[in-house]
């Protein structure tokens, strides 16, 4: 989200709304919803749900904003606050995070057989509930990027963007993520993908 958006203004203009500027605030909006919203967009999938999710991150970073320490930050804040809002969103409005297709983190819960007969399928769905609630568990860095990645199937260079990271660490995020993952399924290591498949490059 901080791709083109000048920090040096928006930090003077987060000074002045600090100072009780409420004309500040209709800057910063300004100059943010477009941001805010095709992240909520994207994340959702619904432009009604984006909709409701950008007014309420909006709400929340004016109500909040006197509790912001670095007006620099700011982005960066509006980000995990945009995060946090989608992701509430979206487990309200489904059961789960979604459909997964991604072999990285299909074979941390499968074994080498893609083939699954319905008396399997009872277990699969728990392997899939239990891989949600261990990413629910993982630090908020590496679970942003995990659900933003093989979830919602964005670049590394978007998420770089939305989060504000660097690509080295949304790359970091993601493979010590994936890691924490593994040992929640008792695997020492991230599984290898199956003969035949290819490895997502991360780019």
């Amino acid at each position: 989200m901080s791709k083109d958006l000048d920090h040096k203004y928006i930090a003077g203009l987060v000074l002045k709304l600090q100072r009780g500027d409420s004309e500040a605030f209709t800057q910063i909006y300004g100059l943010t919803y477009n941001k805010v919203y095709n992240y909520a967009r994207h994340y959702l999938r619904d432009e009604f749900l984006a909709q409701d999710a950008v007014q309420e991150i909006f709400i929340l970073a004016y109500k909040n904003i006197t509790r912001l320490n670095d007006p620099t930050l700011f982005v960066a804040w509006l980000n995990q606050i945009s995060f946090h809002v989608c992701h509430d969103i979206s487990r309200k409005n489904t059961k789960d995070y979604g459909a997964i297709t991604d072999p990285e983190l299909l074979e941390i819960i499968h074994d080498e057989n893609d083939d699954i007969n319905p008396s399997q399928r009872s277990e699969r769905n728990e392997e899939l509930e239990t891989l949600q609630a261990a990413i629910d568990k993982l630090p908020a860095h590496e679970k942003q990027c995990i659900i933003l990645r093989y979830y919602n199937d964005m670049k590394i260079d978007d998420i770089v963007d939305i989060l504000g990271y660097s690509k080295s660490s949304v790359k970091r995020y993601l493979i010590s993520g994936k890691e924490h993952l593994a040992e929640a399924f008792g695997h020492t290591s991230v599984p290898e993908t199956g003969k035949g498949k290819k490895k997502k490059k991360e780019s």
